[in-house]
């Protein structure tokens, strides 16, 4: 997955609202930054890797929140299903 596939899709930013995807099985593929503190993004990895969804972690958090269109870094998103 790419930060382009990210920007193109529809998705969620942030640990709760990645959290969220996460668990009503909505994320079909979640960013965490490579920079993010390991006490929050160990709990998002644990997630994903119980409900099966691939997880990208080769990107800044400025990239993240570039790419979702913020001006502020993200420590996550997810990129949904299309339903």
């Amino acid at each position: 997955m790419t930060l382009e596939e990210l920007k193109s899709g529809t998705f969620v930013v942030g640990m709760k609202e990645t959290e969220r995807a996460i668990e009503k099985q909505e994320a079909a593929c979640v960013f965490i930054a490579s920079d993010c503190d390991e006490r929050i993004s160990r709990p998002l990895m644990e997630a994903c890797q119980s409900s099966g969804i691939p997880v990208e972690q080769g990107f800044t958090k400025k990239e993240i929140g570039r790419a979702c269109g913020i001006k502020v870094k993200a420590a996550s998103a997810a990129l949904l299903t299309s339903r």
